[in-house]
């Protein structure tokens, strides 16, 4: 005869909860609905301590944007991390691109679809020359700096070779940080054979082969085959804000769309 309390006990037998963070769009400080250590960092402290998770999930669709804001974002994983000495899986949805891919080289694992991009593992600095344009329009360009570097780089002026030479040289060594982290993140994991440090991205099963990716896989399957059919996945997102309940930021949503636009154009997205 079973006891009267044995079908209590089942039911307050709960199974093992995975933290499930959702990091998507542009990467940069500031900006509603942007990635930046700001915005991220109440949930991710809130997804490495409550509950007693046995993991925590990210899920990254990304195609990139502030190395800055990638590097605080990944370290603040990876603090947590150590610090709660919880388990990190990512899982690409679309793209984890450029810092999208420095943010998912935080996690232990990376997982991804097949059609997904992964890498560009590079530094863009891109802009235009409006020199010939402002002088059609009849306008004069007037300039005061102390300091004689102050205004390099002007789109309204000509390009210098001595302040090209410098932004080369600053872009360099941000990438020399960027291959830093990746070898350090992911160790003798990735590929010898091929240069992944020159801003190519390749789709997920080919990203796998390389070691920028662990496997192929989505969130919910995969973590239930690792952690058991009762495991319980709470989400985490971004809170909305009163204004963009109610439309009062469109001309800011509209920028912020624009800009992010040609983040994922240079992916072919």
């Amino acid at each position: 005869m079973k006891s009267p309390l044995a079908l209590p006990a089942r039911l307050f037998r709960r199974g093992p909860r995975v933290n499930l963070v959702r990091l998507e769009g542009m990467i940069a400080a500031g900006g509603r609905g942007r990635l930046s250590d700001q915005s991220v960092a109440p949930l991710l402290e809130r997804a490495f301590r409550a509950g007693k998770p046995v993991a925590v999930a990210l899920v990254i669709n990304s195609p990139g944007g502030s190395p800055v804001q990638s590097s605080l974002i990944g370290a603040r994983i990876r603090r947590l991390a150590e610090e709660t000495e919880t388990p990190v899986h990512a899982f690409v949805e679309d793209a984890a691109a450029s810092g999208g891919y420095w943010i998912a080289s935080a996690a232990d694992d990376i997982h991804c679809d097949p059609a997904s991009i992964l890498g560009s593992i590079g530094v863009i600095s891109a802009g235009f020359g409006l020199t010939e344009a402002i002088g059609k329009l009849g306008v004069e360009r007037r300039v005061y700096t102390a300091g004689r570097s102050k205004s390099q780089l002007d789109p309204f002026r000509p390009e210098k070779p001595e302040d090209i030479e410098r932004l080369t040289s600053l872009l360099e060594q941000m990438h020399g940080v960027f291959i830093n982290q990746i070898k350090t993140a992911r160790g003798d994991r990735l590929s010898t054979e091929t240069d992944l440090f020159d801003g190519r991205f390749w789709l997920g099963t080919e990203a796998v082969a390389l070691g920028l990716a662990d496997g192929i896989g989505h969130a919910v399957p995969t973590l239930k085959a690792r952690y058991g059919k009762t495991l319980r996945i709470r989400a985490y997102g971004p809170r909305r804000s009163l204004m963009s309940r109610f439309g009062l930021s469109l001309a800011q949503d509209a920028l912020a769309g624009v800009e992010e636009a040609a983040l994922w154009a240079r992916l072919g997205a």
